[in-house]
């Protein structure tokens, strides 16, 4: 497929994708490392945002239901910068910077907003968790998501898809 026949929005799907593929990882690989809890419980905990403690009830549904609930998040917060930068433009054309930012607030947002008022209650608070968790968002959650926004601007911005500064095929 050439590139100028990719759409817009398969990068702002992209976006959610690799920032949730990474930020679940992160939250298996180290619940795994620091409590034996296996990914399914992980899951689980973000369907217990949903159904409270019967999430831990549900098996491998409730499992799925919270996979799938991480990545329609992930694929919303994608969703909301390219939005923004549609009308704000420095976001993607510094996108490791202000990726790192979105990354940081997106952190904010979910653990101290997000999470609290939702049925699973407060998250963990241990140091080692929040220091690594604060790293991974801003890294790996708001920076994929911007250079992925970028990506499908300049697809707009140029109708066969490539930027201005780039020769084509």
């Amino acid at each position: 497929m050439a590139q100028r026949d990719v759409a817009p929005w398969i990068y702002i799907l992209g976006g959610g994708l690799i920032a949730g593929t990474f930020d679940i990882a992160f939250a298996c690989v180290y619940w795994a490392i620091e409590a034996s809890v296996p990914a399914q419980r992980i899951f689980q905990s973000v369907a217990a945002g949903l159904l409270g403690a019967a999430s831990f009830r549900g098996g491998a549904a409730t499992a799925a239901l919270g996979l799938g609930l991480h990545y329609l998040i992930a694929t919303s917060m994608s969703l909301a910068f390219y939005l923004v930068a549609v009308r704000r433009p420095a976001l993607v054309r510094r996108p490791v910077a202000y990726g790192v930012v979105y990354g940081l607030l997106l952190y904010g947002i979910m653990n101290y907003i997000v999470v609290p008022l939702s049925a699973a209650g407060q998250g963990s608070r241990d140091p080692l968790w929040v220091a690594l968790g604060i790293a991974v968002h801003a890294l790996l959650v708001g920076v994929p998501i911007a250079l992925c926004a970028r990506r499908a601007l300049q697809l707009i911005r140029s109708p066969a898809g490539l930027s201005p500064s780039r020769p084509g095929p």
